[in-house]
């Protein structure tokens, strides 16, 4: 998975959800090790204290927890990720339906234009 960066929020944020992305979707496994954070810095190309920042804000989150000696670890606790599964689908489509009302769509054009989408790709 590519890091990309948009200007419209904070890079610590952007990491939290990349990083929130990729332990919803598996490709951090529940109780794998997180790579290091200058490894993960460097992959980002961001500055390690921004990634550092990132990553105690996830500790905050409990989606990551710290053993002292080993590094940092991603949570074991499965409802904890599926949570924020949930909650990173929850503000995708608020995204989504904010932007279909700029267009001018009812709630009912909108879910006939999804229905008919699905139809298209099966």
């Amino acid at each position: 998975m590519e890091w990309r960066f948009h200007s419209d929020a904070p890079i610590y944020a952007q990491l939290v959800e990349e990083i929130t992305l990729r332990i919803v979707t598996g490709v951090y496994p529940p109780g794998d090790r997180l790579p290091a954070v200058r490894e993960l810095a460097v992959e980002a190309g961001v500055n390690p204290n921004t990634m550092q920042r990132a990553l105690s804000e996830l500790e905050r989150e409990n989606l990551v927890f710290s053993q002292r000696t080993s590094g940092r670890f991603v949570t074991e606790d499965r409802e904890m990720i599926e949570e924020a599964k949930k909650t990173i689908a929850d503000q995708r489509i608020r995204t989504f339906l904010k932007a279909m009302d700029q267009l001018g769509y009812s709630r009912e054009e909108i879910l006939r234009l999804i229905v008919e989408e699905e139809k298209e790709e099966a």
